[in-house]
């Protein structure tokens, strides 16, 4: 996998993935996210994952269903998760594959261009 910036992500497109290719390694993935903010690697390096605070509720839903949005027009869609009312996290990997592909930083660096409602 190329590593490329966060601006170089967002000019992309999500490929569709049936799987029957290699997750990016650990090596790859890491590197790729010295290229984002506040993403981390979970689960042994298969997933990555990036927590908010958001101002209220109502904040946490607004910016899921804008999420929403661009996970549909890549076709490429996340795991999102709102704990205790305003902890919202997102989770991604290429399901397919059972790791990380390029999708995961693509969509990764545009929800980073979202607006966030957090809280102060």
């Amino acid at each position: 996998m190329e590593i490329r910036h966060a601006e170089q992500l967002v000019a992309r497109k999500c490929k569709p993935c049936e799987g029957g290719v290699e997750p990016c390694t650990l090596d790859e993935a890491e590197n790729q996210l010295g290229k984002l903010s506040g993403w981390r690697l979970t689960h042994e390096g298969q997933r990555i994952r990036k927590d908010w605070t958001v101002k209220n509720f109502l904040a946490g839903i607004d910016f899921f269903q804008r999420v929403a949005v661009i996970a549909e027009e890549d076709a490429h869609h996340p795991d999102l998760h709102l704990e205790s009312y305003r902890n919202v996290s997102i989770e991604l990997w290429t399901h397919a594959i059972g790791g990380l592909s390029e999708n995961d930083f693509i969509l990764a660096a545009k929800i980073d261009q979202l607006p966030v409602d957090e809280q102060s």
